[in-house]
């Protein structure tokens, strides 16, 4: 680790465990370089809380944090209006990620938030989407792959997922939650409203982690996340349960090392020396930030598809993205996969989109495929 990055962990760690940073230790930091590392994995604000904590007042750092605190509020406050216009339409509901992850953390707006994201039910899709234009909010993003995009400005944002992950994921995360409905279980303060257990929550967030972390990368703030879900609830989850699941996921190996990381990373009594695969998996949890990357998520999808056809050639590979099956074209082009005859427009109008609005995905995979190439 770099010398910033291992201050933005001390830092982390202070704030999750409800420490006093050592005024000491802080006088070599260099706040401008751990805001910028923090920005880029969206922890500015538990920066904050732990700097003040030790009497340091940063502007930037303070901003940052009082953003996050207003828009956590103001999250939570659409979210109880628009989840009683569900009650009011008999709409099925369960929040996800980071609306829950959030109240573990000792302070609030300690965690910063994107958005709301939901489960509901698909099935109303189309009243729901009503429900949002009422409230003003404009739809970014509706009917494509597994979830629908609705923003108003300037903060409010929600991601409305009418399945937890499209056939497109990678391993099982697909199949294994097809039948969603088997892990919900029902509220007892509402009508529509369900939850995950906790163990089952721990299951979809690593899943989730994994879709991220095997795909473009994922950041700090998912590390710090399972610290802080285990620190909580660990010594109540059903750990056989847990590890039977990961299983079937394909993914008991990452739980484990990830889980067994985070625990080390962000101890209250520092973090131990860590092996070669442990400083590897820290590594890349800091080099892509907090959504991952473009670039990364290119070469891995390049990776995995002459991995999965070892024989096909680079024209193959650059053919099935010109003319993808249909199945892509029926997640991300419905209206033109419905009607038949319409499906070569809808060739030519992604061809539109792509060179309009996606150049830089373009010559991504293009030197995604170039780089490839040369390892081979």
């Amino acid at each position: 680790m770099t010398t910033v990055q291992k201050e933005l962990i001390y830092l982390l760690s202070c704030a999750v465990n409800g420490l006093t940073p050592d005024t000491e230790k802080l006088q070599a930091v260099d706040l401008e370089k751990v805001y910028g590392l923090a920005k880029s994995h969206t922890v500015r604000a538990a920066v904050c809380i732990a700097l003040e904590r030790a009497g340091i007042k940063n502007e930037k750092l303070h901003d940052a944090m009082k953003k996050a605190v207003r828009k956590n509020i103001l999250l939570d406050m659409e979210r109880t209006a628009v989840f009683e216009e569900f009650e009011k339409h008999g709409i099925w509901y369960m929040l996800l990620k980071g609306s829950i992850l959030k109240e573990l953390y000792p302070e609030n707006g300690m965690r910063e938030m994107a958005d709301n994201d939901v489960l509901y039910n698909s099935d109303k899709q189309e009243e729901v989407k009503q429900i949002f234009l009422d409230r003003g909010y404009h739809a970014e993003s509706f009917g494509k792959g597994n979830h629908d995009v609705y923003m108003k400005p300037p903060v409010l944002n929600f991601e409305m997922h009418s399945s937890l992950f499209s056939e497109y994921h990678s391993g099982n995360l697909y199949s294994f939650y097809q039948n969603t409905e088997r892990f919900m279980i029902k509220d007892t303060d509402n009508g529509f409203g369900y939850h995950f257990s906790d163990e089952d929550f721990y299951i979809f967030m690593t899943a989730h982690e994994w879709k991220h972390f095997s795909g473009g990368g994922t950041g700090i703030r998912s590390l710090l996340d399972c610290y802080v879900f285990i620190k909580n609830k660990g010594e109540s989850l059903d750990t056989d349960y847990i590890a039977e699941q990961m299983e079937k996921l394909g993914i008991a190996d990452f739980e484990k090392e990830r889980r067994s990381l985070a625990m080390k990373a962000f101890s209250p009594d520092g973090i131990p020396a860590l092996n070669e695969a442990e400083e590897a998996m820290l590594k890349s949890y800091f080099d892509y930030g907090t959504y991952g990357t473009l670039s990364h998520s290119v070469e891995t999808s390049v990776e995995k598809y002459f991995s999965e056809k070892p024989n096909s050639s680079k024209l193959s590979y650059i053919w099935r993205k010109i003319f993808p099956d249909s199945e892509h074209m029926k997640t991300w082009y419905p209206f033109f996969y419905k009607h038949k005859l319409l499906l070569p427009i809808g060739y030519i109008w992604r061809w539109i989109k792509a060179i309009f609005r996606k150049r830089q995905k373009i010559k991504a995979e293009l030197n995604a495929v170039i780089k490839y190439d040369k390892k081979q």
